[in-house]
């Protein structure tokens, strides 16, 4: 992965995106308002999940966020948790780190855009596969952090991110333990690209069955899914065509365009 700069952080005062973190305000523009832009995201970013999941699965979301997920997946069994206690949640109050669920519990559980905000990752995954079952899957998408993308945090001052930190560490936070809303976008890269550290602290844990990259300015343009920003609308044909450049991109270029990570992990043991 190339670095424009090793480490990058902003204060929340410098964060130049509008309604940061707010789930409400985010939910209530997303149901009253036209922008296509957002809704061709979310379908893309959510609707390949479902070729994981089995009718009869039981299965959650954490950190859930705005919960606009439960829009896209299709099993009846599908419940949303996050740490807050917003309305929309089935399931209030988790911390994704120690959810307090009984051990083998679910059959999948999704992760979106969710990981870079973990303070402590190491104690996600052995959480998650706890309290999966046998051959559960851990369902993931998140951030890929191409020159792209390290450019529009650094102009936006949104999350930033730390490529110097020792992800499997579970000792020094990734993130900001105070807030969790505070992202490092560098963690799913230290994660999944670094193979003998992933085979390493959590191929006992997970085989990764699934690994695809995707989308840049269909996210680029969308205007933000929690936190706002503005965007040039379209309609359907247009993003399309866009999504269509986003993938000639992604596949030549993927760690100068790439923005997304679709990840599937199947729990071993």
């Amino acid at each position: 992965m190339f670095k424009i700069f090793k480490k990058v952080q902003f204060s929340s005062e410098e964060n130049k995106m509008n309604s940061i973190a707010n789930t409400k305000i985010a939910r209530d523009l997303y149901y009253s308002s036209n922008n296509e832009n957002v809704k061709f995201l979310l379908e893309k970013r959510f609707s390949w999940m479902n070729s994981f999941i089995n009718d009869s699965d039981m299965g959650i979301e954490v950190g859930s966020g705005a919960g606009f997920t439960k829009d896209f997946i299709k099993n009846k069994n599908f419940k949303l948790t996050d740490l807050g206690n917003d309305e929309h949640l089935d399931i209030k109050n988790i911390d994704a780190q120690n959810t307090c669920f009984e051990d083998e519990t679910y059959d999948y559980v999704i992760a979106s855009n969710m990981i870079h905000h973990i303070p402590y990752p190491m104690k996600f995954f052995k959480e998650m596969n706890r309290i999966l079952k046998k051959n559960g899957k851990l369902i993931i998408f998140e951030s890929h952090c191409s020159i792209i993308f390290q450019i529009a945090t650094t102009i936006m001052k949104h999350e930033g991110f730390d490529f110097t930190l020792n992800v499997w560490d579970e000792k020094i936070p990734k993130s900001d333990e105070k807030n969790a809303w505070h992202g490092n976008i560098a963690v799913p890269h230290l994660i999944f690209d670094d193979k003998e550290g992933y085979n390493t602290y959590l191929g006992n844990l997970f085989k990764i069955e699934h690994d695809k990259l995707t989308e840049c300015f269909i996210f680029l343009n969308s205007g933000g899914v929690t936190s706002k920003t503005k965007c040039i609308p379209m309609n359907k044909f247009f993003l399309n065509i866009l999504d269509f450049i986003d993938r000639i991109l992604v596949k030549l270029f993927p760690n100068i365009f790439c923005m997304g990570r679709r990840i599937v992990l199947r729990k071993i043991n």
